[in-house]
């Protein structure tokens, strides 16, 4: 059997491209942390990670650096020769499921903070305030 369960923050916004066949692919990559224990350090692993089709466009549309998912999918390692002749392997878990558990990336609630403060909910023009206790909340004020 092969299959893969991760639970991870990503490291990057997902790469969106679509290939020649028109076929959508988003590749990213998740940390996920081992807890040991103990006084051990904790150890963080990088999964490449590559979703196709649908859930592709999903995930480019949808999720940003930092949000953490939990994956459901399969390992599959390619070999390729490049231009000088070397070989090279990539391991992947080829994702079959995928859920958002933080919710909506911080991109996402500064758009619509933006969207709110240009035109605010009722039509009526507002002002953002930035926040004090972090320089990445915006506070609308109407």
């Amino acid at each position: 059997m092969n299959k893969v369960f991760l639970v991870g923050r990503l490291t990057r916004d997902p790469e969106l491209r679509t290939l020649p066949s028109g076929k959508p692919v988003a590749n990213f990559v998740v940390a996920t942390n081992e807890f040991r224990g103990n006084g051990a350090p904790e150890r963080t692993e990088y999964h490449n990670l590559v979703a196709w089709d649908r859930l592709a466009e999903i995930c480019g549309q949808f999720l940003s650096k930092g949000q953490l998912v939990d994956i459901e999918g399969r390992l599959q390692t390619r070999q390729w020769d490049d231009d000088g002749g070397l070989r090279h392997w990539k391991t992947e878990v080829v994702i079959a499921n995928l859920e958002m558990l933080s919710g909506r990336g911080k991109k996402e609630y500064a758009k619509e903070a933006q969207a709110v403060a240009a035109t605010g909910e009722d039509g009526m023009p507002v002002s953002i305030v930035s926040g004090a206790d972090s320089p990445d909340e915006v506070v609308v004020a109407m």
